[in-house]
């Protein structure tokens, strides 16, 4: 695992993501792509009022605020000691990212923007998580910095919990501790047990933890565990049809909305 790329753009998740990036970049010795995405006015909504020429006026604002955003971030990673390119697209960020995410194999974006609606971050993110075949690393706006000692695995036994997990080995190579949590309700195609096994042969030496309790959401559980194990971020299979993650991914959703810590998402 190299290949990091960051969404940029200029908003209020902005510095949470690039935090984020330059933090997992330099712990993986990998490379940053950057893919700056101008938004097209019809993206925009309430923003976009009129026809052709008010389109024109809105997306030379826009391109007009990226290129001073890349002068000022390109600024900055020149001076942080890693490798990065850079791409310009102008467009929207979910065609841009997957796009770019062809080569890549870590993808970071946020899972929601905590203090404005636009853009819709939390809703970019759940739709990358279905097209991309590689992590996506989602961070709050809030977030400063990213810390890699620690990490909550959330395991259902199902397929994309397994290929997450396995895919995100190399990071979880640099935690300290790793706890492995399965909520079950005797769906599991691969045992907590099996899972640990096979991070012990990379290496990685995980605690196993299960909850048997059929009666409460899972993401009561993860939420609760992110406390007890104090997590600094989770591993866990997105949209998957196991109890973990709930059918029609409604932990997904729920986590993407109220996790506090770091998600490494993976479908």
């Amino acid at each position: 695992m190299k290949n990091v790329l960051l969404l940029v753009h200029d908003d209020d998740g902005q510095e949470a993501r690039l935090q984020a990036a330059l933090d997992l970049t330099r712990a993986l010795d990998g490379h940053l792509s950057c893919v700056d995405v101008s938004l097209y006015p019809a993206f925009a909504g309430d923003y976009y009022y009129g026809g052709g020429g008010a389109a024109g006026m809105l997306l030379a604002d826009e391109r007009q605020r990226e290129s001073k955003n890349k002068t000022q971030v390109s600024a900055r990673l020149a001076n942080e000691g890693l490798a990065w390119d850079w791409t310009d697209v102008t467009g929207n960020f979910f065609e841009a990212v997957v796009d770019a995410a062809r080569l890549a194999d870590v993808v970071v974006v946020n899972r929601e923007l905590e203090r404005y609606p636009y853009p819709d971050m939390h809703g970019v993110a759940s739709r990358i998580l279905t097209h991309v075949r590689v992590p996506v690393l989602a961070v709050s706006s809030e977030q400063r910095g990213l810390k890699l000692n620690r990490a909550l695995v959330a395991f259902d036994g199902q397929a994309s919990s397994a290929a997450t997990m396995r895919a995100c080995v190399p990071i979880l190579r640099l935690a300290e501790a790793v706890e492995i949590l399965m909520v079950r309700d005797g769906a599991e195609q691969v045992e907590p047990s099996e899972a640990a096994a096979y991070l012990s042969r990379h290496g990685i030496h995980a605690e196993v933890k299960i909850v048997d309790d059929g009666l409460q959401p899972a993401d009561r559980y993860i939420m609760e565990e992110i406390d007890n194990f104090r997590a600094d971020y989770i591993v866990m299979g997105a949209y998957s049809h196991g109890r973990l993650m709930e059918t029609f991914g409604g932990v997904t959703k729920r986590m993407l909305r109220n996790a506090h810590i770091p998600l490494l998402l993976g479908h």
